[in-house]
């Protein structure tokens, strides 16, 4: 059994929220055609996309080429509208969340959702949090920051607080990249912004405490935790060097925080992939592709199938086990 913890999907057809809400920013489709398209924001195009971006039939060639009985279906982090005014974005949140529900009951085999909350407003956040699980969601997706507030901010305690009562699994996608506007070249943001971003966001939780705050919250971080397992043993030096800068809120090593969040199996080469492992484990990791973009995995699961240093046992916690236990399925 292969289930892939990260994969993408956008409605086929999606309101004009700018027009419903009076101003720019919300993603369309463009130059919709039978199996492409190109998402608009603010009018410009942020990418082309294919007919397995918005259609679950479309999929399920590819996922049976590849062996996966499971996909994990979470929005397009550009979708999140943290910067919209909250009760605009709670619209849109329940517009993606119903969307993905659906194709969960429609193929329940195939498919789990997670949704997308409006992050900006905690109390709209949490309604939204309790809803999604109302209509089968397993968890949500969030950002790496809300709106250039870290993930430990105490504004967001209680998202968290509910997500560990609720039972719900946190999927941490970066998005809105530190410094983009200073990397306007070579696709910078997705190369180096999103793997900083993404440890960013590990960081400012093992350091602000939330692992010990919310010991059974279940969270993963994507594209295999950015540049975190890579610069730990950095960050674990500056926490025993300058504590008075590091350890304000939380006096654990952040070493001795592993195995308390997974991360995705999308690094991209064996050598990273057996790093990966070294560093977290294989209780921590699983297999994630970012399907369908093009910064994904081309066939999912091959990174895990084809290392030859890891073992039968360890292939199958990673292929399926540990999302079974992150998913709470």
């Amino acid at each position: 059994m292969r289930i892939d913890v990260h994969t993408h999907i956008i409605p086929e057809k999606i309101p004009d929220f700018s027009k419903k809400f009076g101003y720019e920013g919300f993603v369309s489709l463009a130059n919709k055609k039978a199996k492409s398209a190109d998402m608009m924001v603010f009018g410009e195009k942020f990418r082309a996309i294919s007919c397995n971006c918005w259609s679950a039939q479309s999929r399920l060639p590819d996922m049976t080429s590849n062996s996966i009985d499971i996909q994990v279906l979470s929005p397009i982090p550009v979708m999140f509208c943290y910067w919209a005014k909250p009760k605009d974005a709670l619209q849109v949140s329940q517009f993606l969340n119903d969307f993905i529900a659906r194709k969960c009951v429609d193929r329940p085999k195939n498919f789990v959702g997670l949704g997308t909350v409006p992050m900006q407003n905690t109390d709209l956040a949490i309604s939204e949090l309790e809803r999604c699980k109302e209509i089968g969601l397993k968890g949500v997706e969030i950002g790496t920051n809300i709106n250039n507030q870290n993930l430990n901010h105490p504004i967001l305690h209680p998202f968290f607080e509910a997500a560990q009562e609720l039972s719900m699994a946190i999927f941490v996608h970066p998005w809105q990249m530190m410094g983009m506007s200073d990397m306007n070249q070579y696709w910078l943001p997705w190369l180096v912004g999103m793997p900083a971003e993404t440890s960013r966001a590990i960081c400012s939780m093992i350091f602000g405490g939330i692992f010990e705050k919310f010991p059974k919250l279940r969270v993963t971080f994507a594209h295999g935790g950015g540049s975190f397992p890579y610069t730990l043993g950095r960050i674990e030096k500056g926490f025993l060097e300058r504590p008075d800068l590091c350890a304000l809120d939380s006096k654990i090593n952040p070493k001795d925080v592993i195995g308390k969040f997974y991360v995705d199996s999308l690094v991209h080469s064996s050598e990273a992939l057996s790093f990966l492992i070294k560093t977290m484990g294989t209780n921590s990791i699983m297999l994630g592709s970012d399907y369908p973009f093009p910064l994904g995995e081309e066939s999912p699961g091959d990174l895990i199938d084809s290392n030859k240093k890891i073992n039968k046992i360890d292939k199958e916690k990673m292929f399926y086990k540990n999302a079974q236990k992150w998913l709470n399925i």
